[in-house]
């Protein structure tokens, strides 16, 4: 007798092949990625240095110069293996590391003071976005407010642990983005808000909250009990006020209680992004959290490269590397913004943090006003930039329909060399001249 479906055995045994395509979900690239792949369609590639006066122009990079300073400790290029590394290291990091950790930020931020950090206090992972991601698998099921613009990788995260809710909160560029504690008090009280996660120095406005405001944020969010997630990645590069660097772990009285959660890692501040090793500092509870959450999400980092960033956390050598940085990207950080500002883009804000000087487009000629005008212009000449529109962080596309606050608006990046921004601004300039 034939199957009732009429269909002999094999063919009923052969899905629709649409079927296995339809569970798989497009996963958007963040703007750093996207910005690449477009200029990889046009023969751009990380591994070609730029030569001086040919080659790619790459502004819109992540990463700093990785190349020697004048004055910093000599660069780490080759790591000893050993046998115990060919293990697993510990889903929470290795122990003398998370030592090191906890007794660097006890002496840059907590000297005398009776709540000193812990290894306990510490969890490794393999990366910022990593760290990033473990510690928003442990938080709860509260509203979890995000500022506008900031970090372009937060919409993907904040999209995909569907156990917290996003609340933004937008920033006005025309008051430098500044973000007043009564203004913080307000959005936890009146949103309820359980956490609130933030780059400080933000990327990509370059906006510092630091000193007695910093000071004032912790005791907010310790006073209505609301958890700071602050990734510090860019807090060595400090171009405002006298700390050459700033962190919220100086402002915390109890290091178990407050909840206050540092993320950070050698990427950005000690210049290895090749490394993938970043950490969290916080309360041992969400610490262990954090670790749990690792067991399944990553299960863990290098051992190699984590034994190797053991030596990188001296304070003395900490302070060298944090000061030749500060000499010689803010040499960079004078020369883009004034060169950019030349060239007719405006700045809501000059650089406070980080090494992006995030310029408004609006005074350029017509076709270059909005940021994927002038990407995609600059990309013909091989320079690289960042639209603002990424950064507009929208998790799940729940504003639709709307044209973003930042279409005029792009980051550009000093981290490469000075040769390199220098070639970046005579194409620019000319690229410019030919628009007018």
């Amino acid at each position: 007798m034939a199957p009732p479906d009429g269909l002999g055995p094999d063919a009923r045994e052969r899905p629709d092949p649409s079927l296995a395509t339809s569970v798989f979900r497009d996963v958007p690239r963040t703007g750093v990625i996207y910005v690449s792949e477009q200029a990889r369609a046009r023969g751009f590639a990380m591994d070609r240095r730029f030569d001086g006066s040919t080659g790619w122009c790459n502004l819109g990079q992540g990463q700093p110069d990785t190349d020697p300073l004048t004055g910093a400790p000599p660069r780490l290029t080759s790591i000893p293996v050993l046998d115990a590394d060919l293990d697993y290291a510990p889903v929470a990091g290795l122990w003398d590391l998370r030592e090191a950790v906890a007794g660097l930020y006890n002496r840059l931020f907590r000297r005398g003071m009776p709540s000193q950090y812990s290894a306990e206090n510490v969890a490794i992972a393999g990366g910022g976005r990593v760290a990033c991601m473990r510690a928003c698998a442990a938080v709860g099921s509260v509203n979890l407010g995000h500022f506008l613009p900031d970090y372009t990788a937060y919409e993907e995260l904040l999209d995909v642990f569907r156990r917290f809710q996003p609340i933004p909160i937008l920033l006005d560029p025309e008051d430098g983005y500044t973000f007043t504690t009564p203004a913080l008090r307000r959005e936890i009280l009146g949103r309820g808000l359980g956490a609130i996660l933030m780059s400080n120095p933000c990327n990509p406005t370059g906006k510092a909250v630091r000193g007695d405001e910093l000071a004032a944020f912790v005791s907010a969010a310790r006073g209505l009990g609301c958890a700071l997630i602050m990734d510090e990645f860019y807090s060595h590069y400090i171009w405002a006020g006298d700390e050459p660097i700033v962190s919220s772990a100086r402002y915390v009285e109890d290091v178990d209680h407050d909840p206050v959660v540092v993320i950070d890692g050698l990427t950005k501040n000690w210049r290895y992004p090749g490394f993938r090793v970043s950490w969290t500092l916080g309360p041992r509870r969400f610490i262990e959290s954090v670790a749990s959450a690792g067991s399944f999400l990553d299960g863990g980092g290098s051992a190699p490269m984590q034994r190797a960033a053991v030596g990188l956390l001296e304070e003395d050598d900490v302070r060298a590397e944090t000061q030749a940085l500060r000499t010689s990207f803010g040499a960079k950080r004078a020369f883009l913004v004034k060169r950019l500002r030349d060239l007719g883009i405006r700045f809501d804000l000059e650089p406070e943090g980080t090494f992006y000087a995030w310029g408004d487009l609006q005074g350029l000629p017509p076709s270059l006003r909005r940021a994927d005008d002038f990407f995609q212009a600059a990309l013909a000449r091989e320079v690289i930039t960042v639209p603002g529109h990424f950064f507009d962080v929208n998790p799940g596309k729940r504003r639709l329909g709307r044209p973003s606050r930042f279409r005029n608006h792009v980051r550009f990046s000093f981290g490469p060399s000075l040769p390199v921004l220098e070639e970046a601004c005579r194409r620019l300039e000319a690229m410019i001249d030919d628009a007018r």
